[in-house]
């Protein structure tokens, strides 16, 4: 069924995640939409196969942490569902077993919640703002293939990156093909999507194509940079550090890893404050070392070296988690090009 809430047509029991001071749509308090208004859910039996059917749902990844006793804050209105009871295989919350729609014996303060990874995306290619379009997904970059990739498709990646907007949408392994799998085909975005994965596709792993067909984007915002950071893990502003440089991607040894550049770092990416470091799974290529005061703008103020770090291993590999406050225009990722 549909329904109209405040002049926009809604599809009956969808699901949000709202109350997260982080970036994105993959952490929040559970809330689902029924009878014309928007409702939390209790915790009373929430566990990771109900969350998993919320993450699939939204378009996110697997559940990372599962939240109960508001843990994003109190909802209002109403509770809609109790005692949800998922096999974890449901298209969505409403499929799964529960009381009934607005039975419960729950306050708001039992409001449940769920940290979704958050698939990131990057552009392979000559900058962070054109190349072959990847997404992180199962311990891997994987790629995309261009059967019906058009400008549309390619502004969701720009607007993900903050790159301006697509001016183009190269097909057939324009930037080179991929070396893992390929994540996603027949992708059909309008344009004003929050990420990739949430526009219409065929499914995870669920193609007919070969990385010939390997899909590209071209931003307007395109810059030649030197010097490249991300973090791979449940969000944009928290996982593991790895850096672009030479053309290939690497991480960070931890040996003198701490607060002081996971501070840098964040700054860095406008995702606010440092608030932990800690590790988040085995890198691949080559390892960095990196030394920061704390006071730097930018990684290559740091004491960096290029060449590797010696006596380590990426069961060492650095990570950080930011408070997520996100607000980092381009002209920032430019200045991380170093001389």
């Amino acid at each position: 069924c549909f329904q109209s809430f405040s002049g926009v047509l809604l599809l009956c029991n969808v699901v949000r995640l709202v109350g997260s001071r982080s970036d994105g749509y993959c952490t929040g308090r559970v809330e689902i939409y029924h009878n014309g208004e928007w409702g939390t859910v209790c915790d009373d039996g929430w566990d990771n196969n109900d969350a998993n059917v919320v993450c699939k749902q939204l378009g996110c990844g697997p559940p990372f942490i599962v939240h109960a006793s508001a843990y994003f804050g109190e909802g209002t209105g109403k509770i809609w569902l109790d005692d949800v009871g998922c096999s974890g295989n449901e298209k969505s919350l409403s499929e799964c077993y529960h009381r009934g729609f607005g039975t419960h014996n729950c306050e708001h303060v039992e409001d449940a919640g769920v940290t979704c990874y958050h698939y990131p995306v990057r552009l392979t290619g000559p900058s962070w703002c054109a190349g072959r379009v990847e997404i992180y997904y199962n311990a891997a970059w994987q790629t995309v293939c261009d059967d019906g990739w058009d400008l549309n498709d390619a502004q969701v990646v720009c607007s993900q990156l903050n790159c301006g907007v697509a001016v183009a949408a190269p097909h057939s392994a324009y930037f080179g093909k991929g070396r893992d799998k390929i994540l996603l085909d027949d992708v059909a975005c309008m344009g004003n999507e929050t990420h990739l994965t949430r526009c219409s596709h065929r499914g995870y792993l669920d193609h007919n194509c070969s990385h010939s067909q390997d899909a590209g984007v071209i931003c307007s915002g395109e810059k030649i940079i030197c010097l490249l950071i991300v973090l791979i893990g449940p969000s944009r502003c928290s996982g593991r550090v790895e850096i672009f440089n030479n053309g290939s991607w690497g991480t960070v040894c931890n040996n003198s890893w701490d607060i002081n550049e996971a501070r840098v770092i964040c700054r860095q990416l406008g995702c606010g404050t440092s608030l932990s470091v800690l590790h988040f799974g085995e890198g691949i290529g080559e390892i960095n070392e990196v030394t920061c005061t704390g006071s730097e703008r930018y990684l290559p103020e740091c004491s960096y070296s290029r060449d590797g770090a010696q006596n380590c291993n990426h069961s060492q590999d650095a990570g950080v988690i930011c408070s997520g406050n996100v607000f980092f225009l381009l002209n920032v990722l430019v200045k991380t090009c170093s001389n």
